[in-house]
């Protein structure tokens, strides 16, 4: 591959819409919407027809209008041209409609020390549901609830892991908006009836008290035995010293149902031992030594400033299957995250990624751009490094450029962003 067409894989095929058209004005729901209408892959259409139908017709009229081509802007009855009448909501409906309805992608919801992921295999039977505000998943092993509220703003990041680099779309609400209950001792909450499953909705429903700011840790069981020791127990501290609680939880493996404004998790499997590994597919983590941090995200997200992530996505990888292992380079997922990134993640690194891309392409230098110490720039660099290095290890200068901007293979920042996307067990 030449270092032109690995710039554009890395930035993506030319798309439809470059940038809005300066007149009118172009609202940043227009521009959702038509992203999910004419760019989102569409495998999974028996899901989301319905929704994509909806969005089509205004993100057509978008496009025309932002290409400048007013006289060929379809008409949408009862809509002026040039304006959407779909929610922001609704279309980020449709793009999580197509995501869950993927098996390669998987997600997780929690906060920094404890969450819970969900995934499946692609023969795996599952019952999708959507409705008009909501979405869900629910396997043997476990399920996910997800419902976007108006207020929802999806933010799309990328940050360099050992020697590759993980991608995710975080799903998050303003700080002042996503708090949840925030106990800080065990309680008994009382029957599950928003349990993902019919056969579950009479089982107790236990906050385990960790206090988290934008997600409640429980378990839910129908156990008498954990029942009594839980209700024994209520009131204190899970992590006391003195309180064995915790031994008794992992020796009867209940569900476990990780809640957030956006909806919940729910894991079915049993909890591993504490020196095992957590079983592929839906698990949770708890993690004390992190959850001690306060943080709500790792430090190497970019999430803006007054927004809390209270739930992620994480779509196929072009690098590495669910459980992490390398596979051949897939240009079709490249490209999809990419205009994911485009449409919902930081303008500025996305146009610091298109410069790295464009300066190798030309056979300039890493002195060619200057990032001084900016933490989330230098990691978009790494990152638009190492997947040009994916898509062509030959391109000139490549080679100085990692040396002066990728010289270490991991790094602490790495290990704080393996937690929220892959971490080993720890009870």
């Amino acid at each position: 591959m030449s270092a032109t067409g690995a710039q554009q894989a890395l930035i993506g095929r030319p798309r439809l819409v470059r940038r809005p058209y300066r007149e009118p004005r172009i609202k940043r729901a227009d521009l959702r919407a038509q992203f999910i209408a004419l760019t989102v892959p569409r495998a999974f259409d028996g899901v989301c027809t319905p929704i994509r139908q909806a969005v089509a017709p205004q993100a057509a009229c978008q496009a025309a209008v932002i290409r400048g081509k007013r006289d060929s802007v379809p008409v949408v009855p009862g809509q002026p041209q040039g304006r959407s009448q779909m929610s922001d909501s609704v279309v980020t409906l449709a793009l999580l409609a197509e995501q869950i309805a993927n098996p390669e992608a998987h997600w997780s919801l929690g906060t920094f020390g404890a969450i819970a992921e969900f995934m499946r295999d692609a023969d795996e039977p599952v019952g999708l549901s959507r409705s008009a505000c909501a979405l869900s998943a629910v396997t043997s092993r476990g399920g996910i609830h997800i419902e976007p509220t108006a207020e929802i703003r999806l933010v799309a990041s990328e940050t360099a892991v050992g020697e590759g680099w993980n991608h995710r779309l975080a799903l998050c609400l303003r700080d002042d908006r996503c708090a949840m209950n925030r106990r800080s001792a065990i309680t008994e909450i009382g029957r599950d009836a928003a349990a993902l499953r019919p056969e579950d909705r009479d089982a107790v429903l236990f906050d385990l008290g960790l206090c988290c700011p934008q997600v409640d840790v429980c378990i839910r069981t129908s156990d008498p035995g954990l029942l009594g020791e839980l209700r024994r127990q209520e009131g204190r501290g899970l992590l006391e010293p003195t309180n064995d609680i915790m031994g008794v939880i992992l020796a009867a493996g209940p569900h476990r149902v990780l809640i957030s404004r956006l909806g919940r998790i729910e894991v079915f499997q049993p909890i591993p031992a504490a020196d095992g590994r957590s079983p592929m597919g839906p698990h949770t983590h708890v993690l004390p030594k992190l959850l001690a941090h306060r943080r709500t995200h790792a430090a190497t997200e970019p999430i803006p400033s007054g927004f809390v992530p209270c739930a992620h996505l994480y779509p196929p990888h072009p690098a590495k299957d669910a459980a992490g292992h390398p596979r051949p380079f897939d240009d079709r997922h490249h490209e999809t995250f990419q205009r994911m990134l485009e449409t919902f993640g930081d303008s500025r690194l996305f146009a610091l990624k298109r410069k790295v891309a464009a300066a190798i392409a030309a056979g300039e230098g890493p002195s060619a751009i200057n990032v001084g110490n900016d933490r989330f720039a230098r990691a978009s660099v790494r990152v638009a490094l190492r997947q040009l290095s994916a898509l062509d290890r030959s391109a000139p200068k490549l080679a100085a450029w990692r040396a002066m901007y990728d010289g270490a293979a991991r790094t602490e920042g790495d290990q704080q962003d393996a937690q929220p996307a892959r971490i080993e067990p720890a009870q």
